[in-house]
């Protein structure tokens, strides 16, 4: 089987390592915005192009004969790749350009939900112009979060009292996305534990994976500026220290309801991955956001246990015949930390060389934001390269992440606190006293 892998970051290196470990006979081919060297020496062929273009897309799927087609990152679902590589007869993981809305527009998410009468949404209203800002603040009062209606690179929320501090402040926020011609939402901002809830879909049934807690913040002790995700942990249960398992059965009936909602409001069916950003609150699971695709980096701590034929779960995303059983995972813990440019997220360095030499377990290195040339591996702008520790317990997982993220040489920094117990405990600490325990 001929499979093309679209996208070149450290999400598709972990989807191409599961692609690889299928024990069906497969040629993978590979169309990347950079030369990542990581998923190249996976791959029997290996191209650079415009991943946002449909039909670069097609012609190198047709060059090389392709069977399915997995596509990665966002931006592509949201160009409709799926749609053109359905409609030059490839069959595609990776849900078409309508049903990517789900990602790409948070105002038609929020719409849909609430049509379908799906549970776990926040109060919110959609807005193009400052017309009724000022009120709906003042009706939230210092609960509120804006976000912008599109693709930011997980860049264009701002949340009240970590990004935003005054209603003032949000006002000129909202200012600045109507002056641009950008719409936005506002929305009541939940307070609980956040966790990552993806499901493989074929567009009637889903297979879970396991909750995966991610850290946004660019800075220890969660502070600093939204990044596109700094390292993410998982625990050897497939549940999360500070989880109940009603929560875990909750988030699993949203994202069920939603993909139902997709093919009411549609006509046919999400295949492909649908993430779920939820949020555990005193009054319940509440959903935050959705993604059309693999976390970055949750999607690195859940294929690296997966023990499950990735293949067969691809094809069975595309034939319509998805269960539970198909996807299995080992029952480790998971660390994944991510190795960002300095500098990053603001005003990252760029072009400047790393090494990975002293890298003592390369099967758990996942090759990000960089680009191979004849001297060494350079730094793109955005987070370079992310390692995952897996070990019967978390504790050990983030030794090992730890240790193997400090092996990375070059203009660097990363988290050192996650998946730490002292992280981990305010965790928990926290969900205790919201829910008065």
């Amino acid at each position: 089987m001929n499979i093309l892998l679209i996208g070149s970051g450290a999400r598709e290196h972990a989807i191409a390592r599961a692609v690889n470990r299928s024990p069906q006979p497969t040629m993978l081919y590979c169309i990347a915005t950079s030369k990542n060297p990581g998923i190249q020496s996976l791959c029997t062929g290996y191209s650079i192009d415009d991943i946002n273009d449909p039909l670069a897309i097609v012609k190198y799927s047709k060059s090389c004969r392709i069977d399915l087609a997995i596509i990665g990152p966002e931006s592509p679902l949201a160009a409709g790749a799926a749609d053109t590589l359905w409609d030059n007869g490839v069959p595609c993981v990776g849900p078409k350009q309508k049903m990517a809305q789900i990602e790409t527009s948070k105002a038609f998410t929020r719409n849909l939900l609430a049509k379908y009468n799906v549970p776990g949404g926040p109060h919110y209203r959609f807005f193009n112009s400052l017309d009724g800002v000022q009120d709906y603040l003042k009706e939230l009062g210092d609960l509120y979060v804006v976000k912008y209606d599109g693709l930011m690179g997980g860049k264009g929320v701002k949340v009240a009292g970590d990004h935003l501090h005054s209603h003032a402040e949000a006002t000129q926020y909202c200012r600045e996305l109507a002056d641009a011609g950008k719409s936005f939402v506002i929305e009541e901002k939940l307070i609980g534990e956040e966790f990552s809830l993806m499901s493989f879909s074929d567009g009637k049934n889903l297979a879970h994976m396991p909750v995966v807690q991610d850290h946004k913040r660019a800075f220890e002790g969660d502070t600093g500026p939204n990044t596109g995700g700094m390292g993410s942990y998982s625990d050897a249960d497939h549940s999360l220290p500070f989880l109940k398992s009603s929560d875990i059965e909750a988030a699993r009936a949203i994202n069920l309801a939603t993909i139902n909602a997709l093919e009411d409001e549609f006509g046919q069916g999400y295949k492909g991955i649908l993430y779920g950003g939820f949020i555990a609150t005193k009054d319940g699971v509440k959903l935050i956001e959705y993604n059309a695709r693999f976390g970055d980096p949750e999607g690195l701590n859940v294929l690296a246990i997966l023990k499950s034929d990735f293949v067969a779960i691809c094809q069975a995303i595309i034939n319509g015949n998805l269960n539970q059983n198909m996807a299995e995972f080992s029952r480790r813990a998971t660390v994944c930390k991510y190795a960002v440019p300095a500098g990053y997220p603001d005003l990252p360095v760029k072009n400047q060389r790393i090494d990975i030499s002293k890298i003592k377990n390369p099967d758990q290195l996942y090759l990000a934001a960089v680009n191979q040339r004849k001297d060494g591996l350079y730094e793109t702008g955005s987070r370079t390269a992310a390692v995952v520790g897996i070990a019967p317990t978390l504790a050990e997982a983030e030794v090992m992440a730890q240790e193997e993220v400090g092996r990375i040489a070059g203009p660097v920094f990363h988290r050192k606190d996650i998946g730490t117990a002292q992280l981990v405990k305010r965790r928990i600490d926290h969900m205790k006293r919201l829910l008065g325990d």
